[in-house]
């Protein structure tokens, strides 16, 4: 995966994963993914930078808030952008993570796509 070119796609459920994941594939965006926020950083720490990562909230392990929060501690991770795919209760709840934007669960394959876009 070369650098500024794939998404990460971080998200626990195996078949939402595997479905995003095959969507963005089949659109032309090479992707990599993560089960959790610790895996996530773990990938980030030892690949390329992406161009986008695509991050749930309610994971195992580490959640995404903690995971963007140790993102934005980390000056090499900080700037990468994201974009929230979660089941959002607010959207003042997001403010803290400073996303670049979200797109509520469940989501529309179009959607998904006009947000990816935008960055990648």
């Amino acid at each position: 995966m070369s650098a500024h070119r794939y998404l990460l796609v971080v998200e626990d459920d195996p078949l939402t994963r595997e479905a995003m994941c095959e969507m963005l594939t089949e659109a032309g965006y090479p992707v990599a993914s993560a089960a959790n926020g610790a895996e996530a950083l773990t990938h980030l720490r030892s690949h390329d930078r992406p161009c986008l990562i695509l991050l749930d909230l309610m994971m195992p392990v580490m959640t995404g808030q903690q995971f963007r929060s140790e993102q934005l501690r980390d000056p090499d991770l900080a700037d990468i952008p994201v974009i929230i795919v979660s089941a959002v209760q607010s959207q003042a709840s997001l403010q803290p993570l400073r996303a670049q934007a979200c797109v509520p669960k469940p989501f529309r394959m179009g959607q998904l796509l006009d947000s990816v876009s935008r960055f990648c």
